[in-house]
């Protein structure tokens, strides 16, 4: 039986790619990159490019949207502000890029208008994150309902946020459980060489992979223990 296409949100990050593999057991496979001028593009390109091959997939749409890095407002596209180091909790942190969710699922949007998906995969979390406000159940409901007002009448596309409510611990255990290419992504939010071991996301990767009881994959520049 042909299946129905599906359109992930593939980064190259370890989310991403848990769910890739968590549409890639029903759907078949679209996967769109998004470049917006991060300082690790180079590196979550690469990611890309090499879990779309390890699943074959023949329907790929890479986009440069270098106007965010424009607007600024982040650390990950100015290279003037600084990675945090730290999470608190209580403060959403620099490397928030803007209203970038909204971009990311406009352009999905778009694409599955046109090649008739009726999916759109994206790896969001937001009990265990960084605290994004477009990383929020509420917010993907509201533009669920946007896509509906938007697109054709007889347009039917659907938001899937698989591990919206997961901890990072789980998205790793889920990762392994569907063999998902960990080995292949990069979470890192500044080197694209070795991960630095220090930025907010290699620390949550850090951490679940150690509560996860396995060894993370990819290199650090600094030495880890990977036992609890």
């Amino acid at each position: 039986m042909k299946k129905e296409k599906a359109i992930v949100l593939l980064s190259g990050g370890l989310d991403s790619c848990v769910v890739t593999a968590i549409a890639h057991e029903k759907y078949h496979l679209c996967l769109l990159h998004v470049n917006y001028g991060q300082r690790t593009v180079t590196r979550e390109e690469q990611a890309f490019k090499d879990i779309a091959e390890y699943y074959k997939v023949k329907d790929i749409l890479e986009v440069d949207v270098g106007y965010l890095q424009k607007i600024g407002g982040s650390s990950l596209t100015d290279q003037a502000m600084s990675i945090p180091e730290n999470k608190n909790n209580n403060v959403i942190p620099s490397t928030y890029v803007p209203f970038r969710n909204a971009n990311l699922l406009s352009i999905a949007t778009a694409w599955a208008e046109v090649i008739g998906a009726i999916k759109i995969f994206i790896g969001a979390m937001e009990e265990d994150s960084s605290g994004y406000p477009d990383c929020r159940e509420k917010f993907f409901k509201s533009f669920s309902n946007t896509i509906i007002e938007g697109t054709k009448p007889d347009t039917h596309i659907e938001i899937e946020t698989p591990i919206l409510h997961k901890k990072k611990t789980e998205v790793v255990q889920l990762g392994m459980e569907l063999k998902a290419p960990l080995h292949l992504t990069w979470s890192c939010y500044q080197n694209e060489e070795k991960a630095c071991g220090l930025c907010e996301s290699c620390m949550l990767r850090i951490t679940a992979f150690r509560e996860a009881g396995y060894p993370d994959p990819i290199p650090y520049a600094i030495p880890i223990t990977w036992k609890s």
